[in-house]
């Protein structure tokens, strides 16, 4: 698979108008936490001659396919593997104290969908795999096997938010006992089975909300990205730009959460002028959650559920 099939980056020239104004001084250094295939890196490489760019991603095969993607601008590009938690360890190692533009593009890359072998698709049988970094942390077939069935449940509740996941954790104990789960068929079978006739009939494949809270489990991604979006913040330079694409509601909400707590003060109240410690850090870039346009979804099927926010650093931390 070539860097560039099947791959079109979402929202890409609203997240290159986001980041423009923060880039357009010589020696910029701009972030990309969620390589991928790397169409996002490329076009902020090709856009913004004198930045560079540092790009991080826990997938190996990720890294390895879009530095060939990346390959023709030589040294201005350094990829790391690292999950995007670590960006102030990765920065620190590379001695770069602040950076002047972030990007982040969560969920699921292009390639881990199309490549059938990782377990991501429900439309596709497959081993139950879903880790993005395969050299490392359990499989979802081994959470399917293992985990006792109220954490199943929880799982399924707070990050597929499924209604009816106790009928499939039901459905999944005694499955288990019979057989373990390795295969995504198998799972699909069953959540089609275990679900009521009238939850079939709308909101798409029936079983989307378990394999979106599996690959999650799997991956930590929630617990990563609460870690992720404060630390991203930390590392802005006054006057850099943060732009961030989510996937869905769990995703988003974290980042409304930091953006929201940023952009406002933290005076005690009844201050009759709010000292230069409590004045906000962050300045919102977008009212609410930007969605892509309707000529985007034609285009790109996967950028239908995208939401994106951006801020900008006016001002660094004072005081305690």
């Amino acid at each position: 698979m070539s860097s560039n099939a099947l791959h079109v980056p979402v929202m890409l020239q609203r997240c290159l108008d986001m980041l423009a104004p923060a880039l357009a001084q010589p020696g910029a250094v701009v972030v990309d936490c969620t390589l991928g295939l790397g169409g996002h890196s490329e076009a902020l490489l090709r856009d913004f001659p004198e930045a560079r760019l540092i790009a991080l991603d826990r997938d190996p095969s990720a890294l390895r396919l879009a530095g060939e993607r990346l390959a023709p601008y030589g040294g201005r590009a350094t990829l790391v593997h690292a999950v995007y938690d670590e960006l102030p360890e990765v920065l620190d190692r590379l001695g770069v104290p602040r950076v002047q533009g972030i990007l982040f593009d969560l969920g699921v890359s292009s390639m881990q969908l199309d490549e059938a072998e990782r377990g991501f698709a429900y439309a596709q049988d497959a081993p139950l795999d879903m880790r993005m970094d395969q050299t490392t942390g359990v499989s979802a077939a081994e959470v399917l096997n293992t985990y006792p069935p109220g954490e199943l449940v929880r799982i399924l509740r707070a990050y597929g938010e499924e209604k009816f996941a106790k009928k499939i954790v039901d459905a999944v104990v005694r499955e288990r006992a019979r057989e373990p789960f390795t295969n995504s068929a198998r799972l699909v079978e069953l959540i089609r089975d275990a679900l009521p006739q009238a939850a079939k009939r709308t909101g798409g494949n029936p079983a989307k909300r378990t394999f979106q809270a599996l690959r999650i489990e799997v991956n930590g991604e929630l617990a990563v990205l609460e870690r992720a979006i404060p630390a991203a913040v930390r590392t802005l330079a006054v006057g850099g730009r943060i732009a961030v694409l989510s996937y869905h509601s769990l995703e988003d909400r974290l980042v409304k959460q930091v953006f929201a707590a940023g952009a406002g003060d933290t005076a005690p109240p009844g201050l009759p002028v709010i000292p230069e410690r409590y004045q906000p850090r962050l300045k919102l870039l977008t009212r609410g959650a930007e969605l892509p346009t309707e000529e985007e979804i034609a285009e790109n099927r996967r950028a239908t559920p995208a939401r994106f926010r951006g801020a900008e650093r006016i001002r660094e931390e004072v005081g305690p």
